[in-house]
């Protein structure tokens, strides 16, 4: 595995390669890989030719109280991880890399970029989209994998490369789970260990609404009360428990359709967010990964 720290070197490298023809397949990271991060380089590895990650802990997506200072750096470890999975090329940028002291370009995704996680980080999602935008343009993958439990960030991306024509395929891969049903997220190493032992009550919030789901129930009220309490029951402080159509991130008023069910908040003072998606059509209800149908044109 070729590592690479200037947009240069990435851009000259990467043309090499799609001069061969090579389909290119991107995962964006901040680091601190777990195997959530893993199966993402895997679903790349098994449907392009040439994989490249990028590490990079990007100071505009985090607030000014928020943890980027002490957010996990693990560089060697990552790599190495990278390397066994058979990633070809790791660019890992420092922030004079990637932002000028004179920069004043925003992106901004109105709507979805508001409402969730995006209602109390006012500005995260900004950072988030002009940062993928910028990886884009100096990577120029065919095909960028993200994770479901991020699915939010995910449906800006999309929203993004689709109203600025991005020839790239934006993917989900499921959400990796803890053997009780924790998200993985490389936050969770801030955990101590009473709060660890409590975390999981935000997946079972989840679970039980899709149950009852499963079950009949389509009053979306009902249901986000229910995981509110789980969590609330656990020690959370609870930010958001919601149901939300899974394309407009807006509440729905009857549990039809792609149905988003999100929440996100803090145990032991740190930040957790986990969402299921379904699939409801009458009695039938699928847990799914969002797909992107928008851009069926690029694949």
């Amino acid at each position: 595995m070729k590592t690479v720290t200037t947009p240069r070197e990435a851009r000259r490298t990467i043309d090499e390669i799609k001069k061969a023809g090579a389909r290119i397949g991107f995962v964006p990271t901040m680091g601190a890989l777990h195997e959530g991060h893993a199966s993402l380089v895997r679903m790349a590895r098994a449907r392009t030719e040439f994989v490249v990650a990028s590490i990079f802990v990007n100071p505009k997506q985090f607030g000014p109280k928020e943890d980027f200072s002490r957010y996990p750096r693990t560089f060697e470890a990552d790599r190495s991880m990278l390397a066994d999975l058979g990633c070809d090329l790791l660019f890992h940028p420092n922030d004079a890399g990637l932002y000028s002291p004179a920069d004043r370009t925003r992106i901004s995704v109105e709507g979805i970029s508001d409402v969730l996680c995006g209602a109390a980080r006012r500005d995260h999602f900004h950072g988030v989209a002009l940062v993928v935008a910028k990886l884009f343009n100096i990577i120029g993958p065919d095909e960028a994998f993200f994770g479901q439990k991020d699915a939010q960030q995910a449906l800006i991306i999309q929203r993004m490369a689709a109203d600025l024509d991005f020839p790239v395929v934006i993917l989900l891969g499921p959400t990796v789970r803890e053997t009780d049903g924790l998200a993985m997220s490389s936050r969770n190493r801030y955990l101590d260990p009473e709060a660890r032992s409590k975390a999981p009550a935000m997946y079972a919030g989840l679970a039980a609404a899709r149950s009852r789901i499963e079950a009949g129930e389509r009053n979306p009220a009902q249901l986000a009360a229910m995981m509110t309490g789980t969590m609330r029951a656990a020690g959370f402080d609870v930010e958001y428990a919601c149901v939300a159509d899974g394309g407009t991130l807006l509440p729905l008023e009857r549990i039809e359709g792609t149905v988003l069910l999100a929440c996100a908040g803090r145990i032991g003072g740190t930040r957790l967010i986990d969402n299921v998606a379904l699939r409801v059509s009458g009695a039938e209800v699928e847990e799914i990964v969002i797909e992107f149908p928008e851009w069926s044109r690029y694949a």
